[in-house]
């Protein structure tokens, strides 16, 4: 077993723990019976209350079943000054023990806990910002690079195209001879629209650019940059013209452009 299937089984248990204590924790929140300190002081009156124990902050106990066979009910209700409740107990018979918080207890839940908790938080997002997990890299660009400025494929290697060809020429000998156009004021163009049904040449043709300048040459998909998570898409973007600024002058090449905008044109 990997060390990261370890840890996702630790992960896998501390969950299951937690939803184990939460499903029992809200269990008992059914089984026992609120009471306002009015009823409580009436049962007590009445003789309805078996035991009882006064805590810091709220009395929990026992009520008498109402018939012989049945088990007794839990209570528990709010704690507030009354001078007389310890009388009050005593007279109607009914047993009762007073507890003080455990500091110990008390510290933990305070203090420790939500330490703990926190270091646990801490690490988790640590684990999901880790190089090996696929939400780091949710918003990174997934364009694949020929980083060594050689596509192996040159204007040769295309077959018809002349026209097509012969304009593309012109942006090669720009990303060849940069300085000769801006010494004449021009501008390097900022794209190139390649249109056509599938099977017609088109990557081809990005990818004999890229080989003829001997630049780098990214290639992705439009739809890459359509996620369900928003944000998603544009950190994406932005990831991969950052890479591309890094190593220009480069060619990028977006396959199925249209499928940026296709949701868009549904208004």
């Amino acid at each position: 077993m990997t060390g990261a299937k370890k840890n996702n089984g630790w992960w896998y248990l501390t969950l299951g723990l937690l939803l184990l204590w939460v499903w029992q924790g809200a269990l008992l929140e059914r089984t026992i019976t609120t009471l306002t300190y009015s009823e409580f002081k009436q049962r007590v009156s009445q003789g309805q209350v078996q035991e009882c124990e006064v805590q810091t902050d709220q009395i929990v106990g026992k009520l008498k079943p109402e018939k012989p066979d049945d088990k007794p009910a839990n209570f528990r209700t709010i704690r507030v000054e009354d001078p007389n409740l310890v009388a009050d107990l005593e007279k109607s018979g009914t047993k009762f023990v007073g507890t003080r918080p455990d500091a110990f207890l008390t510290f933990f839940l305070t203090w420790v806990l939500p330490i703990l908790l926190l270091m646990g938080l801490w690490g988790f997002m640590g684990r999901l910002a880790s190089p090996g997990n696929a939400l780091a890299g949710m918003g990174k660009s997934r364009a694949r690079v020929v980083a060594d400025r050689a596509t192996g494929v040159s204007f040769a290697d295309v077959a018809g195209c002349e026209e097509a060809k012969s304009e593309l020429g012109e942006v090669v000998d720009f990303l060849q001879h940069p300085e000769r156009y801006r010494q004449l004021g021009a501008h390097i163009p900022k794209g190139v629209l390649l249109l056509g049904p599938p099977g017609t040449g088109k990557t081809l043709l990005a990818r004999a650019v890229a080989g003829e300048a001997r630049v780098p040459f990214y290639s992705l998909s439009g739809s890459e940059f359509v996620e369900m998570f928003v944000g998603v898409g544009a950190s994406r973007v932005r990831d991969m013209f950052e890479q591309a600024k890094a190593n220009a002058p480069c060619i990028v090449f977006i396959d199925e452009l249209d499928a940026v905008g296709r949701e868009r044109s549904l208004r």
